[in-house]
């Protein structure tokens, strides 16, 4: 079964390197679905939700409201999801937990998924 969460956190970055507007430090409000899929426990839960989203709050407590070049040397929208996605993949090591997907939005209308 698959289960999954929404949040959001905001931070600022600039792109080394590149060419346009983007070389310049700015601010995104990132959003960010997070899929799990495991088998439904004797307890009638695949994951506590709450769990979950300690799980994920734990993944982005340094990357909210930070510079990501200090977190990144290239902090790409593609960069953070794997950065994200490597912290859950982490946390749930040990249990019958699996993350399925991520998607990030950075701003309203442009995501990079991992799946």
């Amino acid at each position: 079964m698959k289960l999954g969460v929404v949040t959001e956190f905001d931070a600022a970055h600039s792109l080394p390197g590149y060419q346009g507007k983007c070389a310049h430090m700015h601010g995104h409000t990132y959003q960010v679905e997070i899929v799990l899929e495991g088998e439904v426990g004797a307890d009638g839960f695949v994951m506590d939700f709450y769990q979950i989203k300690r799980l994920v709050a734990e993944a982005l407590q340094d990357l909210d409201h930070s510079c990501l070049n200090h977190i990144l040397p290239n902090p790409t929208a593609e960069s953070i999801a794997q950065l994200i996605a490597d912290r859950l993949k982490r946390n749930l090591k040990g249990t019958a937990i699996r993350l399925f997907s991520l998607k990030l939005w950075e701003g309203k209308n442009k995501w990079v998924m991992i799946d």
